[in-house]
């Protein structure tokens, strides 16, 4: 890749909440007719080149505008971690969604610092490990959350690109 495209997907975190309709139209048509064997082959080495090109560091927009869903083994693990009851750190913390799944109660993420490190990443949701999806099934089968994450992430975007 060449360096003015680097800096361009360096820098294009804060535009990508507003991505061109024509381009998230794009990535529709493509992800509906895309041969899934053929996709999913390819995101392993798509996802690692996106993540030596890219450093969420430098974003975080998903840490400051979403919530990832906190299921029961992460919120043993995280309540564990800060040393508070379970019971605790959902009062604290968490409210439920209209999925009947726990989020955070407001965004940005309360462990989101103003580094964009995040506080409890050793611990960190296993959606937030997991996120963007773009070494995993997830990426073609769940096109509505792929779509959805390209609007505001980077590596999406890049990811996507690269597969059309």
């Amino acid at each position: 890749m060449n360096d003015a495209l680097e800096i361009y997907y360096r820098n294009t975190f804060a535009l990508m909440q507003q991505i061109d309709k024509s381009q998230l139209k794009k990535y529709k048509q493509f992800l509906q007719r895309a041969d899934k064997n053929k996709v999913l082959k390819a995101l392993p080495a798509l996802h690692d080149e996106a993540f030596e090109k890219i450093n969420c560091l430098d974003c975080a927009m998903c840490c400051k505008n979403y919530s990832p869903r906190f299921k029961t083994p992460d919120i043993k693990r995280i309540s564990k971690h800060l040393k508070q009851k379970e019971s605790e750190f959902i009062e604290n913390y968490l409210r439920i969604d209209e999925d009947g799944d726990y989020i955070v109660k407001s965004t940005p993420c309360p462990f989101l610092g103003t580094d964009n490190h995040c506080s409890i990443y050793e611990v960190r949701p296993s959606d937030c490990e997991r996120f963007p999806y773009t070494n995993e099934d997830v990426f073609i089968k769940r096109q509505q959350i792929t779509l959805k994450n390209a609007e505001f992430c980077p590596i999406v975007d890049f990811v996507l690109d690269k597969l059309i």
